[in-house]
């Protein structure tokens, strides 16, 4: 580096910048202490004060000069608060000045009040404030631990432990008919013995241990763990979980009083549990569970279900019986095998026995690992107890019980905010809408067609099990109006107006026409799915084959084969065809004779979706649709319920308006009204289809298979139904007032077999065959003459012409000669001509006929599917059972629950 760049070390004077900064000191030394405090000019330039600081450079001597800069401003700022006390701050001078006298204290520095919770936290700043200290959060919690603490020893002292003698007790629900009459006062009667621990079998308090609380006899009688998943499931909206622990459900048993699913009922029933844990005895716990406990079948106690159940007293039971008892705590209504179906339609005898038989293995086995029984004591348990039938309240007899249970179905589930338990409690005043004449008029109409010619004791093979179900509904409504449900309530549980598994067959039938005039037939060119616009409605002249053993085609003219390549052959009942040699039949006619061809080959035109959309927009539940995926689902391989055949029907005769059957129109209780009914009508066909099919269906009742539901002075719209194997046979009709459905079959009465099943009815009633035209329609007819008396006569609406003809060809024949052997018909057309079921090698490609050729007399190729085992049902109609016989050797069966009335639920 130059000589002349390099830097020379200051001296210790500090050189001009430090005499710079002792000049400024002593200005600022001036203004700290003016003339009249020093007595002398010379002071504010040092001469008498501390020594002069010497600085090492430059950059050091800077920094002390911004410190002296710094002080003097604090001096002054200091003096001018402090007066002639000094600036709080003013204590250090610049280095050239004296040192000021300022130490007093300026008003900006007097200290904080204490408070008691510093939060936000003095003496911090930004976010700090805010971040509380360790202190207050520590205090926090104990304060909230504290008061926890005494609030339950509060509570604990607070409740009590629950007296069994006091667990069944219920009041009275009063049922009324539709005009405000009591119809009966029952569910308060209390079926119950208490008996002592020494009383109860082991082996029932060893299957209770094993089925709900292994550790009963060494747990506190708490279970945390349930207690949070309850209250974690009753914050997701759902229902809340039972006792985890034996002691807890015997304090819910207790609690009678309230049923509320609350938080507060939940900390109420804890602390309960805590302090029957903490006094009482496990023995005086199991024994208050076991008597106080329900059992189904209004037995509460270990004792009143073992009458109830084994006609017994409960020390007489044995280990499999007890077991049994066990599982009917999981539920009644699931795990009786003598089911509940008024309850809901998944309880059926058929799965509450599976269920109940399941898990009184389970718990047997559970013993067996627990150590409270042997192996080779569970051994010679291997067969699923049998239990006696249930019986019910004498008040309950005939058609009352029924009616009960069918309005106890409709509160529970159809949210009314009215639960089973409630219900069991009683308190309710339930204003039904079933009408005490018209339930007496349908009970005498069964009993008088039942006893003319219904005779067990004369025909024992095909008289026996014949049962009836019937359901009236008011169109403009949809209130139940009767019911049928069997020969009495306390004898015959199951409700035959409710859910029975029957298939309907041709009671079906509208619907298919119903889809065929709401969406049309697809156009043949055209894809699968099609809008409707693509589609042509269709009009009840449209032209369809009547010809027996059908070869059923798809929408795109294409032979329907299933997954097996098999082909469908359309048989009609008796093996009849119709108008030969054209086989031509409007749909009308089809409809008015039962014709299963014409009628499954429209509903492959149309789709079997949009069959099954226009029955379920009609009223028709889902769960008691069977698979849309075969032909014959146009026939009416489903089940629904009686009531939900009438409801389906009475949309007709609204003109489309649909309203869903329901059977309470009002609750009230001691507060005032619980729920009352508020139904709305939907709009399912528009008043177009909905007439026609009901102009449609007036021809079956006058001049078709129908003729025996005809009512004096009034206009009649139904279609009878007939299944495969003649297992069930239907008629359901209407007027614009009513509309009622009735169904017949045979099954075993044995509720609590395993395995029931539907049973022909050749035979039955002296008749070769039952067709919905015999004794359904009978029933029919004699009910609606007497429901309907006294009441005005009403027409249907005329219906507006409707869709284009279809297969449009020259009409059929009125009179054409039989080809075969002819069979009487009771109207001039369309003559029906039977033909004998053939078999023959299927046909080749080039030997079937052309889509409507319906002059091709290719009489076989293809399998017969169409009425048999594996086409699902027969569904035909002929004029009387006596006029024609059927070829079918089906065996098949429905025993499910399906077509339930309330959601799920059956109607």
């Amino acid at each position: 580096m130059s000589e002349h760049r390099r830097k020379l070390p200051q001296s210790q004077e500090g050189g001009r910048a430090a005499a710079r900064r002792g000049q400024s000191g002593a200005s600022a030394g001036r203004r700290a202490a003016p003339r009249s405090a020093t007595g002398s000019p010379s002071d504010s330039y040092g001469s008498g004060g501390e020594e002069e600081r010497s600085y090492g450079g430059r950059a050091e001597a800077r920094r002390a000069a911004q410190r002296s800069g710094g002080g003097r401003r604090r001096g002054a700022d200091g003096a001018g608060q402090g007066g002639t006390g000094g600036g709080g701050g003013g204590r250090r001078t610049g280095p050239g000045g004296p040192t000021g006298p300022g130490r007093g204290r300026g008003r900006g520095s007097v200290p904080a009040k204490k408070r008691i919770i510093d939060y936000p936290r003095a003496n911090k700043y930004g976010a700090a404030r805010w971040i509380p200290s360790w202190k207050l959060v520590s205090g926090l919690f104990i304060g909230f631990c504290g008061s926890l603490v005494a609030v339950a020893g509060v509570a604990y002292a607070l409740v009590g432990v629950p007296d069994v003698a006091k667990t069944a007790e219920a009041q009275n629900n009063v049922y009324y008919w539709a005009d405000g009459s009591e119809m009966v006062a029952t569910g308060g009667e209390t079926n119950r013995q208490i008996i002592s621990y020494a009383q109860i079998p082991k082996e029932m308090r060893y299957a209770v241990m094993s089925a709900e609380n292994k550790t009963f006899e060494t747990d506190s009688g708490v279970d945390p763990m349930g207690i949070a998943r309850a209250f974690v499931n009753m914050a997701k909206g759902g229902q809340t979980q039972g006792g985890s622990t034996i002691t807890q459900q015997f304090v819910k048993n207790a609690m009678l009083d309230d049923q509320s699913q609350t938080v507060s009922r939940k900390f109420k029933e804890l602390f309960v549990s805590i302090k029957v844990g903490a006094s009482m005895d496990k023995e005086d716990i199991m024994a208050g569970y076991l008597n106080s406990a329900y059992y189904g079948r209004n037995a509460y106690g270990i004792q009143a279900a073992s009458r109830a159940y084994f006609d017994k007293d409960a020390t007489d039971l044995n280990a499999s019986e007890c077991a049994f008892l066990a599982a009917m705590l999981k539920g009644a209504t699931y795990y009786d095998p003598a089911g509940s179906v008024s309850i809901d339609p998944a309880a059926t005898p058929k799965a509450n026995r599976e269920r109940a038989e399941y898990r009184w293995k389970w718990i047997l086995d559970e013993e067996v690992k627990d150590g409270h029984l042997t192996a080779a004591e569970r051994a010679k348990y291997q067969t699923f107890p049998k239990s006696q039938s249930p019986r019910s309240n004498a008040q309950l007899s005939g058609q009352v019980g029924y009616l009960v249970d069918l309005a106890n179905s409709y509160l529970i589930n159809n949210k009314t905010g009215i639960t089973q338990d409630q219900l069991q409690q009683g308190g309710y005043e339930i204003h039904t809408t079933f009408e005490k004449k018209k339930v007496a008029a349908l009970e005498a109409s069964v009993k008088e067609v039942q006893k003319k010619n219904i005779d067990p004791k004369k025909r024992p093979n095909t008289d026996t099990f014949v049962q009836f179900g019937g359901a009236s509904v008011d169109p403009a409504s949809g209130a139940i109006k009767a019911i049928y449900g069997g020969v009495d309530a306390t004898k015959h549980f199951t409700d035959n107006a409710d859910a029975t598994g029957a298939q309907v067959g041709s009671t079906f039938k509208p619907f298919v026409l119903a889809a065929a005039m709401s969406w049309g037939v697809r156009d043949p060119d055209g894809d699968a799915v099609q809008a409707q616009d693509e589609r042509t409605v269709v009009s009840p002249k449209s032209l369809y084959s009547g010809k027996n053993k059908l070869k059923i085609e798809d929408y795109n003219k294409k032979v329907w084969t299933d997954k097996e390549g098999k082909e469908w052959l359309q048989t009609n009942d008796g093996g009849e065809s119709y108008n030969a040699p054209s086989y031509n039949i409007d749909l009308r006619e089809a409809m008015r004779e039962s014709v299963n061809s014409a009628y499954v080959q429209l509903g492959m035109d149309v789709g079997l979706d949009k069959v099954k959309e226009a029955a379920a927009d009609a009223g028709i539940l889902e769960s008691s649709f069977a698979g849309a995926n075969f032909p014959s689902f146009s026939l009416g391989t489903s089940s629904p319920s009686a009531i939900r055949m009438a409801g389906a029907y009475a949309t007709f005769a609204a003109s489309g308006k649909q309203n869903d059957p329901y059977s309470v129109e009002k609750v009230t209780d001691k507060d005032g009204t619980v729920f009352q009914h508020e139904g709305t009508a939907k709009e399912a066909f528009t008043a177009k289809v909905a007439d026609n099919v009901t102009d449609v269906l007036k021809t079956v009742v006058e001049k078709g298979t129908g003729t025996a539901a005809q009512l004096t002075g009034r206009e009649v719209a139904g279609k009878t139904g007939t299944t495969d194997g003649n297992k069930s046979a239907w008629f359901v009709g209407y007027t614009p007032q009513l509309s009622t459905a009735i169904g017949m079959y045979r099954m075993d009465d044995d509720e609590t077999k395993k395995n029931r099943e539907f049973l022909e009815m050749y035979g039955t009633g002296g008749e070769e065959k039952i067709h919905g035209a015999s004794f359904p329609a009978q029933i029919w007819h004699d009910y609606m003459e007497q429901a309907l008396k006294g009441e005005k006569a009403e027409d249907f609406p005329e219906p507006e012409d409707i869709g284009e003809v279809i297969n449009d060809t020259p009409s059929p024949t009125p009179t054409p000669s039989p080809t075969e052997t002819e069979v009487e018909s009771p109207t001039p057309t369309p003559t029906p001509t039977r033909e004998e079921p053939t078999t023959s090698p299927t046909p080749t490609e080039s030997e079937t006929c052309e889509p409507f050729d319906f002059n091709c007399e290719e009489e076989d190729g293809g399998s017969d599917n169409g009425g048999t085992e594996t086409g699902g049902t027969d569904g035909g109609e002929s004029a009387s059972p006596s006029e024609s016989s059927s070829t079918s050797t089906s065996n098949g069966n429905s025993n499910g629950s399906n077509g339930g009335f309330f959601g799920g639920s059956t109607g």
